[in-house]
């Protein structure tokens, strides 16, 4: 395991490498950090493939404040831009969120294998998420991040629509804030769109199932590579 930093001028993001071969970019939930990914990290690593976890702006030990999900999504391009690639990317809730408003550049999904979108999906009714964020005492938190994500639900939903990647949405069971008729809308926009449960996880999988939620990543992130035929920059 190594710490590394990225350097964006007015803040530094603090991450962590575990493993070596091909490259998942591992991105945590609001409140949360790249220690929560660690479980997953050791399996990923074990299974031939190099986690790349970083603390996202404001959380952790990474310097700055986001109030815009542009802002985060920026941040996940320069993420990007830093790894070899072709990058699976892993978002859990905002993590997720951010990596599709990333991939809307069409040069930034041309670097991505695939994305794994943990129990998160692009539009998700604001009323319903306001709901369940009141219900588990976070409505007052982030508050001007949360306005903007959701007020941004159209334009993400249309770019993960169009986006011709392999997408797995890994769906929680009970405290999960998403229903399923959000993913089938997500599966009938974009053909690539696979959906696996994972029941004894609520909303935050990599912290309640971080084994099966390893399994899966692996599995796809593996396939997804073996099934891509660009040139990978990784180095041994």
């Amino acid at each position: 395991m190594t710490e590394i930093s990225l350097d964006l001028g007015e803040v530094t993001l603090q991450g962590t490498v575990t493993g070596t071969g091909p490259t998942v970019l591992l991105l945590h939930a609001d409140g949360e950090r790249r220690e929560v990914w660690a479980p997953v990290a050791a399996i990923l690593a074990r299974r031939g493939l190099r986690a790349v976890a970083f603390d996202l702006r404001g959380h952790g030990r990474s310097s700055g404040r986001a109030t815009t999900l542009r802002t985060l999504a920026d941040d996940v391009v320069a993420m990007i831009d830093s790894q070899p690639g072709p990058i699976v990317l892993v978002g859990a809730s905002i993590g997720g969120l951010a990596a599709i408003a990333a991939l809307a550049d069409p040069a930034v999904a041309d670097r991505a294998a695939g994305l794994v979108l943990v129990d998160v999906v692009p539009d998700v009714p604001p009323a319903r998420a306001r709901s369940w964020l009141d219900f588990h005492g976070l409505g007052g938190r982030y508050t001007r991040l949360v306005d903007d994500v959701l007020g941004s639900g159209a334009a993400l939903f249309a770019t993960a629509g169009a986006l011709d990647l392999p997408i797995l949405v890994v769906h929680g069971g009970q405290g999960s804030p998403l229903e399923d008729s959000d993913v089938r809308r997500l599966r009938a926009a974009n053909r690539r769109v696979t959906v696996a449960r994972v029941p004894a996880a609520g909303h935050l999988v990599a912290r309640d199932a971080p084994d099966e939620l390893a399994r899966l990543v692996s599995a796809h992130a593996l396939a997804w590579r073996s099934s891509d035929n660009r040139p990978s920059e990784y180095a041994e």
